[in-house]
């Protein structure tokens, strides 16, 4: 049995469709996935469940799984995706745009990903000289002489040597995405005996144990190992939606979500990267400290430079949400943001537009709210964006101060 559920909206299911089984289930593992309302007089007697802005699938119960569904079209999810973990430059996704799901999404991009590592172990994975202790029959490396002093009754002299080896942090990172791939449920039977051929030829030669996502970025790669880093980008995207595994009788079974609040100011940030004027600057998540003493820090979502002179021009915050106007919890924060920074210009951005805009001054900062639209043609809808912003006068004007 599939539930399905759109983002934000409402599913009403029969009160003996969800199951106890299934209620403790959503209850104990997503209850920050999914809001769930119980059957009431409220409810007409029917279960109310909500995706709290999270898409993808999880595999809930042997039997029972949940499609999460994007109000954004798939195709620009894709594209979105495509931008967060830095995929374009490397035309991983060309002809995998006509999937109709999340879920056959996730398993086109493990099928590329399988092919590649497959592709790689005919090369020869990349080995590096390790550093290695152990108990020899023979000296090898450095003997350690003052254990052997200490200790002259072991035969077997302790050597500190270097070990040719796979069993690397670069293919640790590999074995380890195969891994949870191969038990997520999400590949059929057309693309699983790839993946399962790519676990294999790790594990013959890597230890899988777990790996953070964080790791698969800010790695050094040399002439010899740069096709690793759109191994690791896919491994990246893979290890951070991933959850954690959770067993439901003898299955074992892991979810796969996508937060669109995190995926929609991570494709701002890197689609404003990519089309900026050469005379600007954006920074993500910026770390703020107002007062050490009082422990006031806070992260900005994007700042906005100018190169020549080095001074903010504007901060901006992303709100994946739909408003017909600005929240005062939000204007607090862009505020205290632009304050902060010293900008001129505090920017909220939407992804569909306010009923009521928002354009006004609060002393010297001007605070505006502007749509980046997800419903349409990502590239025109983002220059449309990004001409508003830049056409700002604090902005203009301080690049061209009269």
């Amino acid at each position: 049995m599939i539930l399905e559920l759109t983002e934000y909206d409402a599913g009403a299911f029969p009160r003996e469709r969800i199951s106890r089984e299934i209620e403790a289930a959503l209850y104990s593992e997503y209850r920050t996935v999914i809001d769930v309302k119980a059957p009431s007089l409220q409810t007409e007697y029917r279960w109310l469940l909500t995706s709290l802005g999270w898409v993808g699938f999880i595999p809930l119960l042997p039997h029972v799984g949940i499609s999460l569904r994007p109000k954004t079209p798939i195709g620009n999810v894709f594209r979105m995706l495509e931008y967060a973990y830095m995929l374009d430059s490397f035309k991983l996704l060309d002809g995998t745009f006509h999937a109709a799901t999340l879920a056959e999404f996730y398993e086109q991009l493990a099928n590329i990903l399988a092919q590649r590592i497959l592709d790689r172990g005919r090369k020869g994975f990349q080995r590096n000289y390790e550093p290695e202790t152990d108990q020899l029959a023979f000296v090898r490396g450095r003997m350690d002489v003052g254990l052997a002093i200490r200790a002259p009754w072991k035969v077997k002299p302790t050597c500190h040597f270097h070990e040719h080896t796979a069993d690397t942090e670069d293919n640790r990172i590999l074995a380890w995405t195969m891994f949870a791939v191969a038990r997520s449920g999400l590949c059929s039977e057309r693309v699983l005996p790839t993946v399962r051929r790519a676990y294999r030829q790790l594990a013959g030669m890597v230890t899988v144990e777990p790996q953070a996502a964080r790791i698969c970025s800010g790695r050094h790669y040399t002439r010899l190992s740069d096709d690793y880093r759109p191994l690791h980008m896919l491994c990246r995207f893979f290890l951070e939606n991933t959850g954690p595994t959770h067993d439901a009788g003898d299955r074992a079974m892991i979810p796969f979500l996508v937060n669109m609040n995190w995926l929609f100011e991570k494709f701002v940030a890197e689609w404003m990267k990519k089309h900026l004027p050469a005379r600007f600057e954006l920074k993500a998540q910026e770390a703020v400290t107002v007062s050490e003493e009082a422990g006031l820090r806070f992260n900005l979502d994007l700042t906005l430079y100018d190169r020549a002179s080095g001074a903010p021009v504007a901060v901006l915050d992303t709100k994946y949400k739909t408003a017909e106007s600005v929240g005062n919890q939000d204007f607090y924060q862009i505020v205290t943001y632009a304050k902060a920074k010293g900008a001129p210009l505090a920017v909220l951005v939407y992804p569909t537009p306010l009923a009521m805009p928002l354009d006004l001054k609060i002393g010297d900062t001007r605070v505006r709210g502007l749509t980046f639209p997800l419903v349409g043609d990502l590239e025109a809808d983002g220059q449309a964006f990004l001409d508003r912003l830049l056409g700002c006068p604090e902005v203009d004007g301080n690049l061209n101060p009269a």
